[in-house]
């Protein structure tokens, strides 16, 4: 039978909210590779991934996902239940916090209770395992068990159980009546009357055995526990049960049996302790790692570290892979994005920039809604050598099936047709391991293409760092030895981004901006002081130009522009760099003053989509002095404030967002100006009374004129686009609100040759 609760908004504690669901705006590209925990009810198997869930129906083999554009935290789950009788999915965090999931209703709840507790240390918040008994739901947790009542969504009492009350660490509870048995990590077990009103009195738990023990699961009238590579039984006195070759990493439980996993197998034994169901290999993979395993219907479920869920049939060999779409990781370090698609990579550096311990990801490319995924071993199989440590993504501007990837430890990347083709190193063009030690590799980060279709890229420790692989892929080193000692190199460069004349600029480690001219080959740095720079930090960490041939510079403490990069070169010319000067409450502010600036985008409006490393994403107008969107992991699907990079698709106006805890989507209205105005639309149309957005007219030319006006011809509305889009707030002029009926949308072209009228719906 369900629980239907009517007074649900009533009865919901203080400390538990509802989380917004972010569908009709974001899309989520989470990872479900890596699995966590199985539950099984109503039909389903649930499945926790990394920090996202996944359901599969039974009947249907459909694959549903939950995550943070649901309302999901993003942050890292440790197990999941799902009551059936009650129809809710409870997920605990490895941070102690408890999301759930209600059958038929579209938000989250969020239980904030334990995160919140401050008698309880943070790092001993971690939930272990939910266990349903009676309505209740028993979790246990680093600190001990917690009491839930699933009828109407509150906390009951916490059992701080170890000698003396203390808190210690519960990997399960089992309950057989009339004894609920809590086993812990390194206190033994101990047992107590679950029917007992006063089990707050940890004296009313008896401990039993001794030890350390992983887990605890009910199968039919018995309760197992595991400890090293052995499964014990507990009641009628701990006993050897089976011991394994391996050590066991979990334990499951599920009606008549329990399952028992191993990095490498997963046993299903039955109520009489015999093993029904056994699997050590996976047909057609070489290598694999199990997390943790379940078992339905005499069906295995084996949960991988890297690919998923394996389903096999008791007594069968024949495996089928349970998996939704989504990207290798949900560590994407860097992307770029072209019309209809995203490529992804793993790599990551430290702020210092550091590569160690070097990584061995693969690649992901997103193509028209579907993920295409490259798995380290295949590439380098493709390659027949290592490319690891992938940091950077550059897709050709002028041949969108051309991308190049730059690694930070073997040279440079290049892709055709979703093809790895080659990798220029050592062994194959003018790279050199230039560094006395050649663990150091050869370190190329930042990428750019200018007009001519050269893709310039940067080698870290290289008197001859600056690359240019010209549209034929020859390959050509630049001397920028002048404006630095190699007797004590930067650690690294960064950044590289070209202007409209061409010219080439370069973040550096600790050491400023560095311009380089082709057409003479001169080289200029600036830094930190005034008059040769201004930068607020050494260490600058990202670039863009925007339209108006200004270079945004990020640094690891704060913003600055160059508002005229084409006289950077000029003698005597001012090279300092300004900070944008904003009003907060009438006081002048610097905007983003020591943000760690990880990415900074330009949009076909040129706004500037700014990525930092503590405090999410900031939405700018084209001159900063409006912030137009503030995006967090508490306001947003943002799975971390952390995020890496930025991607905008300039036709669909779509911006990714890379964070270290996954990749999500905003279905932004800002896009490329086109070539004609042959596509233009207006969204929504018609604006009805429930609708307080803006109306995106979209498919302009640059610098197109729109005009609105009523049915009369009264002027309402007039701007020029800068990109490809504009917006209307439905206002005269920003005055009021315009009264219900048509619109006419009047668009001319920058030559005043070409025109085109729509027509807008306005109901109030």
């Amino acid at each position: 039978m369900k629980y239907f609760f009517y007074l649900f908004f009533i009865i919901i504690s203080v400390s538990s909210v509802l989380a917004q669901n972010f569908e009709s705006q974001w899309t989520g590209h989470f990872s479900y590779v890596s699995i966590q925990a199985f539950s099984q009810g109503n039909d389903k198997i649930y499945v926790a991934a990394e920090n996202a869930v996944f359901t599969y129906d039974l009947s249907t083999e459909e694959i549903e996902t939950l995550s943070t554009i649901n309302g999901l935290s993003g942050e890292l789950i440790s197990t999941l239940y799902y009551s059936e009788q009650f129809g809710l999915l409870v997920i605990g965090y490895e941070s102690g916090l408890i999301e759930i999931a209600i059958d038929g209703e579209e938000n989250i709840l969020t239980v904030v209770d334990i995160l919140n507790k401050p008698t309880i240390p943070p790092d001993q918040k971690r939930i272990n395992q939910f266990n349903e008994f009676n309505g209740n739901l028993y979790i246990a947790a680093e600190f001990g068990i917690s009491v839930f009542d699933l009828s109407v969504l509150e906390f009951g009492d916490t059992y701080f159980i170890g000698d003396g009350g203390a808190q210690i660490n519960i990997t399960g509870t089992a309950v057989v009546p009339p004894f609920i048995y809590a086993v812990s990590g390194s206190n033994g077990i101990r047992r107590a009357m679950v029917e007992d009103d006063n089990l707050i009195d940890f004296e009313n738990w008896i401990q039993i055995a001794g030890g350390g023990y992983n887990g605890a699961v009910r199968a039919g009238n018995q309760v197992y526990t595991t400890g090293n590579n052995t499964v014990f039984s507990i009641i009628g006195g701990l006993q050897v049960v089976t011991t394994l070759s391996s050590p066991i990493l979990d334990i499951t439980g599920q009606n008549d049996f329990y399952n028992v996993t191993t990095a490498n197998g997963l046993f299903t034994y039955d109520v009489s302790q015999a093993l029904v169901a056994s699997t050590t290999s996976i047909n057609s993979v070489d290598e694999y790692e199990l997390q943790t395993g379940f078992s339905h219907n005499n069906i295995q479920y084996l949960g991988t570290s890297e690919l998923g869920v394996f389903q096999k049939p008791f007594g069968s060999n024949n495996f089928s892979q349970i998996l939704p779409d989504g990207p290798l990781f949900n560590s994407s370090f860097s992307i770029d994005a072209s019309p209809g698609q995203l490529w992804v990579n793993f790599g990551d550096v430290t702020v210092s920039f550091d590569p160690f311990p070097i990584t061995r990801k693969g690649i992901s490319n997103l193509r028209e809604g579907e993920w295409f995924n490259i798995s380290y071993n295949e590439l380098t199989q493709t390659l027949n050598k290592e490319a690891n440590d992938l940091v950077r993504v550059q897709i050709d501007p002028n041949d969108p099936n051309r991308v190049f990837m730059s690694s930070f430890q073997k040279g440079l990347l290049q892709i055709e047709d979703q093809t790895p083709i080659k990798l220029f190193d050592e062994s194959n063009s003018g790279l050199d391991i230039t560094y006395q030690n050649p663990n150091f590799g050869i370190r190329i980060f930042g990428m750019d293409f200018d007009s001519q279709g050269n893709l310039w890229a940067v080698q870290a420790q290289d008197e001859e760092g600056l690359l240019r692989i010209s549209p034929e892929g020859q390959l050509q080193k630049n001397d920028i030895s002048n404006v630095f000692n190699f007797d004590n190199p930067p650690l690294a460069f960064t950044e590289v981004e070209t202007t409209r004349e061409n010219f080439v600029f370069f973040g550096v480690v600790s050491d400023g901006l560095v311009g380089y001219n082709p057409n003479n080959g001169q080289v200029k740095k600036i830094g930190v002081n005034l008059g040769n720079g201004n930068l607020p930090n050494s260490t600058v960490r990202s670039l863009a130009v925007d339209n108006n041939n200004r270079l945004w510079i990020g640094t690891l403490k704060g913003l600055r522009v160059l508002f005229s990069p084409g006289g950077f070169f000029d003698e005597n010319s001012n090279v300092d760099t300004q900070p944008i000067i904003i009003l907060e409450d009438g006081v002048p502010q610097e905007l983003l003053f020591e943000q760690v600036i990880t990415d900074i985008e330009v949009d076909g409006s040129n706004n500037k989509w700014i990525a930092t490393a503590s405090s999410g994403v900031f939405y700018l107008s084209s001159n900063g002095q409006e912030t137009l969107l503030r995006f967090t992991a508490e306001n947003s699907p943002l799975p971390s404030n952390n995020v890496q990079d930025i991607a905008i698709d300039e036709f669909s106006g779509v911006v990714y967002f890379a964070t270290v805890n996954g990749l999500v989507a905003y279905n932004g209205t800002s896009t490329a100006p086109r070539d004609n105005l042959e596509e233009v639309y207006v969204y929504p149309n018609p604006v009805r009374p429930s609708f307080t957005g803006n109306v995106t007219i979209d498919g302009l030319t640059a610098n197109a004129n729109v005009k609105i006006t009523d049915i009369e011809g009264s002027l309402v509305f007039e701007t020029t686009s800068e990109g490809g889009s504009v917006l209307w707030d439905t206002t005269a002029f920003g005055r009021y609100k315009v009264a219900s009926g048509v619109y006419l949308v009047i668009i001319t072209a920058e030559d005043a040759i070409e025109t085109k009228i729509s027509k807008i719906m306005i109901v109030r």
